[in-house]
């Protein structure tokens, strides 16, 4: 998991990727705040539904005992079909089992969800030669995956800091911080809001965001 993530990545995408910060930053600000509100808005009112279990990060809240759903099935349920996509995608091209995993497995997981629009977003970054997750190498796309997943139940109150940074260590073996007001910070420098939490599954603890966490420098 802890693999060069450049290793297997042309010279042209790489170009790209390398670039993503500064222009994902630029979009997202500049181009997509209205969008990302809305969906936020909606998406959220969907977890809720699935889950009844969204709250506010500054309180500090615990998330109860796991729910009937998984967390393959909520996402799947709120329309969340960019990040279900790139599951589907790593599985068919690398046998990966992140499908089962999510969808039928006991061990606790805690996701970090992009909405829809923070993948269109990504994909307005890079460029005219990508338009979906597939447009990228599955390579990539996996270990993006693994950065947005850490291991075990972490509801809100450990995730998010009274106030100084945390560092999260994800799959990925790579690591994110979070401030107190629930932003987080990746390796690629960008900023990236938690606007929904302890979403409560039957394998774990989903927490919505509005950008896709990059693991470059």
């Amino acid at each position: 998991m802890k693999k060069n993530i450049f290793r297997t990545i042309g010279s042209g995408i790489t170009t790209k990727i390398a670039i993503i910060s500064a222009a994902a930053v630029i979009f997202v600000a500049c181009e997509k705040e209205e969008a990302f509100m809305a969906e936020d808005m909606v998406k959220t009112e969907s977890m809720r539904t699935a889950s009844d279990e969204s709250v506010d990060l500054k309180r500090g809240n615990r998330a109860t005992a796991p729910g009937d759903q998984s967390i393959a099935e909520i996402a799947i349920a709120a329309g969340f079909s960019e990040l279900v996509s790139a599951l589907v995608y790593v599985d068919e091209e690398l046998e990966t089992g992140l499908v089962n995993l999510f969808l039928n497995g006991t061990d606790q997981f805690t996701v970090f969800a992009p909405t829809n629009d923070a993948f269109e977003a990504l994909y307005g970054a890079l460029g005219d030669e990508v338009n979906g997750i597939t447009d990228l190498p599955a390579e990539l796309v996996r270990d993006v995956l693994f950065y947005h997943v850490v291991e075990g139940r972490r509801a809100a109150n450990s995730v998010v800091p009274p106030v100084r940074p945390r560092k999260i260590t994800t799959l990925l073996g790579a690591i994110f911080t979070v401030n107190s007001d629930g932003v987080i910070t990746d390796i690629a420098g960008q900023q990236i809001n938690i606007t929904a939490a302890n979403i409560s599954a039957s394998n774990g603890i989903i927490h919505v965001i509005d950008g896709v966490l990059l693991p470059l420098e």
